[in-house]
């Protein structure tokens, strides 16, 4: 179909398009001025997302889409509007009560209808870029609107905090039961390591291990001096016992056997004279030799007293290094028993730390979800309440008005091409080749049609051109 072909089927069928498009027109202004009015009431809310100064939560900088989301869901959910039925008593009104009898026949609950109500006249719509949430509500009276809308506000705003207090209330009682037998570990503790230390005698065991440590280093100390003095004592023992006696220290270093041996050399030297001078059998010759004899004696007598000593003083040093040795090995015995006590202690002490921080712990978070569970501010303020309208805000005439306008131009149209679908006639040259195939000549003007001017039409430039090409004239014609 060409636009020539369109614009003929129009001109021809003008009359069906109008009756449509007016029909249509006036049925849209009848009912849009029938329809009764409705006033919409919008109120805001801000939901805070800054750092919690109780839980210390932050939220971040500006809000993602989830959270703001989740706020529009909470708005639009059941548990927000029973409260608002349950606030406003709306279930308890005879009226709401009758009409809902009369719509549902008693099947379900008051409060389910009002909810299904709600959720038709009710739009929630959050800001972009920003933390506000606009709530609207709908109603023929504005007045009721405006409740409507500041009651889910206000329902919101209770939910939200529920949600917040409620799980907090519950940590709380956890965290209470919790404490109290983090508590009882933490006396047990107390007291096993308050037994440990009565039983061990222990006051102060690092500083006492200290001293006991100190004590051993200085026995250590002293039975290696010991045995270096007893080992040199054993070694003169040894040498005394030996033939070679007389060349001990002691005994070289004695000033009784100096001083007899110094006697014996005179004796020796007068003996030497007297015997030179006198002979071997005179008196004095013979007292000489009796002297040397007796000083000889007292010189062995000496040694061996002088040997005795370093005897005594060996086994003097033995036996002080065995007493030393002893105490060593106790005293080693003891700082280990210590050591072990200091551990087992540790151990005690351990488990005291750990009882003790994670008694710490929960209480910290039992006295943070007490705060949580007591307080009274939510996260959400209202912005701006709902006022009761001064405009309707549907129908709107002039924009019901003009979509009947585009809606009915396309139903007239549409009309037109099914009728002239129906009953297809020529209105134009282009139909007329269509329907035969053959080429127009030219065009007649119509019986009785005059010119601008009153007299004969005079044909138009496409009634007096040739319309189509004749057919090229064949040889033998």
């Amino acid at each position: 179909m060409t636009f020539g072909q369109f614009l003929s089927i129009l001109r021809a069928r003008w009359w069906v398009a109008a009756l449509v498009l007016g029909l249509t027109v006036a049925t849209t202004l009848a009912v849009s001025l029938l329809l009764p009015k409705q006033y919409e009431a919008t109120a805001s809310v801000v939901v805070d997302f800054k750092p919690d100064p109780i839980s210390a939560a932050v939220y971040g900088g500006m809000p993602s889409p989830a959270v703001m989301a989740t706020q529009v869901d909470i708005i639009g959910s059941e548990r927000v509007a029973l409260r608002v039925v349950r606030t406003l008593r709306l279930n308890e009104n005879p009226q709401i009560r009758q009409q809902w009898q009369d719509e549902t026949g008693g099947e379900g609950t008051v409060e389910q209808w009002l909810i299904g109500l709600f959720a038709k006249s009710l739009d929630i719509q959050p800001s972009r870029e920003s933390s506000v949430i606009r709530v609207s509500y709908k109603a023929p009276d504005p007045r009721f609107a405006a409740g409507m809308a500041n009651a889910f506000v206000q329902a919101y705003i209770d939910t939200a905090l529920e949600l917040r207090v409620n799980p907090a209330r519950q940590y709380s009682g956890f965290f209470v039961n919790q404490v109290k037998e983090l508590r009882e570990a933490l006396e047990k503790a107390q007291t096993r390591i308050s037994t440990f230390q009565k039983d061990k005698g222990i006051i102060a065991s690092d500083e006492r291990l200290d001293v006991e440590n100190a004590r051993l280093n200085e026995l250590s100390s002293q039975l290696v001096a010991l045995q270096a003095v007893a080992a040199e004592s054993r070694s003169r023992q040894a040498q005394a016992g030996s033939a070679q006696s007389d060349r001990t220290q002691e005994v070289l270093s004695n000033p009784v056997i100096n001083q007899i041996k110094t006697e014996l050399s005179r004796a020796e030297a007068r003996l030497k004279e007297l015997n030179s001078k006198f002979g071997d059998k005179h008196p004095q010759v013979i007292e000489a030799r009796a002297s040397i004899g007796e000083l000889t004696s007292r010189i062995a007598t000496e040694t061996s007293r002088v040997s005795g000593g370093t005897r005594v003083t060996a086994t003097i040093n033995n036996q002080r290094e065995g007493e030393v040795r002893a105490a060593l090995d106790a005293q080693r015995a003891k700082v280990l028993r210590m050591k072990a006590v200091r551990d087992d202690g540790l151990v005690l002490q351990r488990d005291l730390e750990n009882a003790q921080r994670s008694y710490d712990a929960v209480q910290a978070r039992l006295a943070q979800t007490n705060l949580e569970s007591q307080t009274t501010q939510s996260n959400v303020n209202v912005l701006a309440q709902a006022a009761p309208p001064l405009e309707h805000s549907s129908p709107k005439l002039l924009l019901n008005l003009a979509l009947a306008v585009f809606l009915g131009g396309l139903l007239a149209v549409g009309t037109a091409l099914l009728l002239e679908m129906m009953d297809r006639r020529v209105r134009s040259p282009d139909d007329i080749v269509t329907a035969l195939e053959l080429p127009v000549i030219g065009l007649m003007p119509k019986p009785g049609a005059t010119g601008w001017r009153g007299g004969k039409a005079l044909p138009s430039a496409m009634q007096q051109r040739l319309m189509a090409p004749l057919p090229p004239a064949t040889k033998g014609a």
